[in-house]
């Protein structure tokens, strides 16, 4: 598998296979939304872009990074999410890094959503596509996010190689500015135990893909290949 690892302004074309990656914390925001009941999720492209979604959708749920805002039903937390019920509604989701950069690639045939919480039923999918160059999107930091990059950088090996160590990666996402930023409450709207969720590797068994539906950029879950289905095993 040819894989590149770019940030979303470094993209330059639509890939055929894109993996946006966002650890702390859209992505893992996500696939909480997704075990506690959300059938889907609707990638906003700005704040007001949200509100007027759900404007029109009354019972769908909008959540925004920062601190809680009017008209908004969550904040860009796996800690405050994990206790809100959502079964069967609809999430309209936007952030400053991890929505921009799946609306970045909304052109490409597959495009998935990641974070460790994912990571490897990501890379099982990925292997059904090892024929394909991916793209892995580091969203964070202009690209240079480095618990994003760890994280990219493991799921594109495990897409190719058995037996790869997650330790390094997990090591580098832990210390990484984000990290930082989340423990020392310097990013608003965050909880105690953000961190330790965004890096539990393997945490749910889905992958989440996304794809224009409507106009409209919605995330789902997917169902991983089992092993016994997966091409590598």
């Amino acid at each position: 598998m040819d894989a590149r690892f770019l940030g979303i302004a470094d993209l330059v074309e639509a890939p055929s296979v894109a993996v946006v990656v966002d650890v702390m914390r859209a992505f893992t925001v996500a696939a909480w939304a997704f075990s506690q009941g959300a059938e889907k999720i609707v990638l906003a492209e700005s704040l007001d872009d949200a509100l007027a979604l759900k404007a029109r959708h009354p019972t769908w749920a909008a959540l925004k990074d920062g601190p809680p805002a009017p008209g908004f039903d969550m904040v860009n937390s796996p800690g405050r999410l994990r206790s809100v019920d959502l079964d069967g509604r609809t999430v309209v989701q936007k952030t400053t890094a991890g929505t921009a950069g799946a609306l970045a690639v909304k052109e490409a045939s597959l495009v998935l959503c990641a974070g460790f919480v994912v990571a490897e039923a990501t890379a099982r999918l990925l292997r059904t596509r090892a024929d394909d160059g991916v793209t892995f999107v580091v969203t964070g930091e202009d690209g240079q996010a480095d618990e994003d990059l760890a994280c990219a950088q493991y799921i594109a090996l495990r897409a190719t190689e058995e037996g790869t160590d997650p330790a390094g990666f997990l090591r580098r996402a832990a210390s990484s500015r984000a990290a930082a930023e989340l423990t020392g409450g310097v990013r608003q709207g965050s909880h105690p135990d953000d961190v330790a969720l965004c890096l539990e590797l393997d945490r749910f068994p889905f992958a989440m893909v996304a794809a224009l539906e409507d106009s409209l950029m919605v995330l789902r879950p997917c169902a991983a290949p089992s092993p016994a289905n997966d091409p590598s095993s």
